[in-house]
């Protein structure tokens, strides 16, 4: 929250809203499946401020300085579309008619745009851009904001994906929001729905498209996740949408989507997280990550007592009992592993959580012989345990001797 700005000088007065967005709280608070009554409430309280947002907003927003454009007009739902197609139709390999679509797209368009628009349009209000602090709402990550119909907001939120709405309160809240709609303007309940229901299903297509965009294209698997909760919602909005226009191709396509057995199941079995641990040599350079994901950790073990200079050490390696028992003994290298583990533990932890594939760790010293090998082993031993993932471990300078003798 926004409390001053001195603008000539960059400086800001804000207030820290802590981290407890509307989703985190509904996912703390949903059990079992139920969604609770004092749940409900926070919602029917999001839908109080709602139409205030849309509607005082709109009078004095400057829309001029909006991006990409100042208004969600058909050039940006035409690019929506777009997007749907590209990048999850395509990518998802459903096959369909280019022109055909692009026609319906052209008449799913012009019917959108029979709704008033002349409202701010918040974009993305989602349970992850609601913050609650101090028992009050706060709306946040409006960048995307510019004029628009008040039906997208609404149904963003509603038909948010892994919110998971039960059908009978998504109804009770839309109702609800339309009554407080009513304080402000004056609508036609039944107007109202009809281009409802119609802008839910463009923002499920934007969705998909971000969902296909950074899961299917940049291979990043919590995006996955939430094409099965996007595809359900699709489902239920297909089954009760009447739209006084045609969709000869769009509606099939759409259709199809729901009942692709792939889609449905994708993103829920949960893939192992890969966690690769290398020794190496600073000489030779930190170690290429191959998975493609931009490496990880690069752990510097010079500044430990290095064995490798005492003669009896010289030959072995820190696979060796007799090294093992050197580094062990070593005050620094037990303060050196306290904190690794503190930083290598809050990644492996998060890493599962968010279903990701690869971590990487990567422990270097001069030779790659005595510490840096020393240090994976006992981390590849320590996840190993802790942790039901994959442990990969590789001693390049190792390899290499091996190679040559």
């Amino acid at each position: 929250m926004i409390y001053g700005m001195d603008l000539v000088n960059g400086v800001y007065l804000l207030e820290d809203l802590g981290d407890t967005t509307l989703f985190s709280y509904l996912s703390d608070k949903r059990k079992d499946g139920k969604f609770p009554a004092k749940l409900k409430n926070i919602y029917k309280k999001v839908l109080d401020r709602l139409p205030e947002f849309q509607i005082r907003a709109a009078e004095k927003f400057p829309y001029e300085y909006c991006y990409p454009r100042s208004q969600f007009d058909e050039q940006s739902m035409k690019w929506d579309l777009s997007y749907f197609k590209y990048y999850f139709l395509k990518l998802a390999q459903i096959d369909f008619d280019e022109q055909e679509l692009e026609d319906d797209f052209q008449i799913f368009v012009d019917y959108l745009l029979t709704a008033p628009g002349d409202f701010f349009l918040y974009r993305d209000f989602q349970s992850r851009n609601i913050m609650i602090s101090k028992e009050d709402l706060y709306f946040i990550d409006f960048q995307g904001g510019r004029k628009g119909a008040l039906q997208y907001d609404v149904a963003s939120l509603l038909y948010d994906a892994k919110a998971a709405i039960p059908n009978d309160i998504r109804q009770e809240l839309l109702e609800y929001y339309i009554k407080n709609l009513k304080k402000y303007i004056n609508i036609d309940s039944d107007q109202f729905r009809s281009l409802y229901y119609a802008y839910v299903l463009i923002r499920i297509m934007q969705a998909m498209g971000a969902y296909g965009f950074r899961g299917f294209y940049e291979k990043k698997a919590h995006f996955l996740a939430s094409i099965p909760y996007a595809l359900q919602n699709m489902k239920e909005v297909l089954a009760k949408i009447d739209l006084p226009v045609k969709l000869r191709t769009l509606i099939p396509v759409l259709t199809k989507l729901t009942e692709s057995e792939r889609l449905l199941d994708i993103g829920t079995k949960r893939k192992k997280l890969t966690v690769s641990i290398n020794s190496f040599s600073y000489k030779r350079g930190i170690p290429v990550d191959e998975s493609g994901h931009g490496g990880g950790f690069a752990f510097d073990c010079r500044a430990l007592d290095n064995p490798g200079r005492y003669e009896q050490y010289k030959k072995h390696t820190g696979k060796d009992l007799r090294v093992i028992e050197f580094l062990k003994n070593d005050e620094d290298v037990q303060k050196f592993i306290i904190h690794v583990k503190q930083l290598v533990e809050i990644s492996v932890e998060n890493y599962i959580k968010r279903d990701f594939g690869h971590l990487m760790i990567n422990f270097g010293c001069t030779g790659g012989q005595h510490r840096s090998v020393f240090m994976a082993e006992y981390f590849a031993d320590h996840i190993r345990n802790k942790y039901n993932v994959n442990v990969s471990l590789r001693h390049r300078e190792l390899e290499m001797k091996e190679d040559i003798t």
